[in-house]
Formats: C-alpha cells, sequence, structure tokens
C-alpha cells in the first residue's frame, strides 16, 4: 500500500522545508524609519503596491513580534545604541535589509556624527541601493531575502549568524 492507493489527496515533505516556507512567507518587520527612505517604506506598504502578496504588510511596533529590521536612512551616532537594543530584542530567527545609500555606506553625509553603514552595527542580509530607492526596489529586496530563507535550514543559519558575530558585539 503506498500513497498511490489514498483517495485523498496526499502532500509529502519535511520539517525543515515546511518551516523554511512559512519563515519566508510571514515576514513580520519592525518599523523603523529614521529618514526620508522611511517614506518609501511607507509607501511600499500602502494598497498601491500590495506588500501583502508577499506576506510582509503587519509592521509590528514591538521588536519582540518582528523577525524583519528594516533600517531606511540614516543612523546617527547616539542612534546606534537604540538600533541595536531593538535588534537584540527580536526573536531569532531574525534578518534585516539596509535600505538607500545613507543606510549603506553612509551616503552623502560623511561626518562623525553619521555611521558609516550600518553594517558596523548590526549584521546584514540584504541591501537595497538608491537615494531614497523606490518601493519597488524594497518589494525587490524582500524577494531576494525571501530567496536566501527559502535555502537556509536550520543549522546553516545559525551557523551563519555565529560567523557574523551573533547578537553580540
Amino acid at each position: 500500500m503506498g500513497l498511490e492507493d489514498f483517495e485523498i489527496p496526499v502532500l509529502t515533505t519535511t520539517v525543515e522545508k515546511m518551516v523554511q516556507w512559512a519563515r519566508r512567507s510571514s515576514l513580520w518587520p519592525v518599523t523603523f524609519g529614521l529618514a526620508c527612505c522611511a517614506i518609501e517604506m511607507m509607501s511600499m506598504s500602502a494598497s498601491r503596491y500590495d506588500i501583502a502578496r508577499f506576506g510582509a504588510e503587519v509592521f509590528r511596533g514591538s521588536p519582540r513580534q518582528s523577525d524583519l529590521m528594516i533600517i531606511a536612512g540614516r543612523l546617527s551616532r547616539k542612534m546606534a545604541p537604540a538600533l541595536r537594543r531593538v535588534y537584540d530584542q527580536m526573536p531569532d530567527p531574525k534578518w534585516v535589509i539596509s535600505m538607500g545609500a545613507c543606510a549603506s555606506i553612509g551616503g552623502v553625509f560623511d561626518n562623525y556624527a553619521i555611521v558609516q553603514g550600518v553594517h558596523q552595527v548590526v549584521p546584514i542580509d540584504v541591501y537595497v541601493p538608491g537615494c531614497p530607492p523606490r518601493p519597488e526596489s524594497l518589494i525587490y529586496g524582500i524577494v531576494q531575502l525571501q530567496k536566501k530563507i527559502a535555502g537556509q535550514g536550520f543549522e546553516r543559519r545559525t551557523a551563519e549568524r555565529n560567523a557574523r558575530g551573533g547578537t553580540e558585539r
């Protein structure tokens, strides 16, 4: 008696693939808009771009309910400890998207007050270029993150985060 003998449709898969599907299909971003890129991030979540089809429409106000941080805008040195605190409060597994030139490399603000790339504070999974990037670019970045999540297993994600420094500074 094999699976073909059942009259009801049966789907077989592994637990790991089901968990990967659930993680990539229900990303809940934490609200962390710092500058002009935040306006584009907000417009991406509006009805025109319909981010709900990717499962990322629920912006959470609490980091304890989020698994995705979208850093939108320039990060000042005074704000960096708060960003790190929010990141540390997010449950594992967690992902980070750096949105815009200011968040990625400091942008046009090459001075002592602005962090020259948020990768110095938290590990980044996807970079979205632009000044400010269009909502379509951020949606593309979310799709790229979903592809990255789909390719990660349980052990690989933990090993990758430990190799990048984990949650320690």
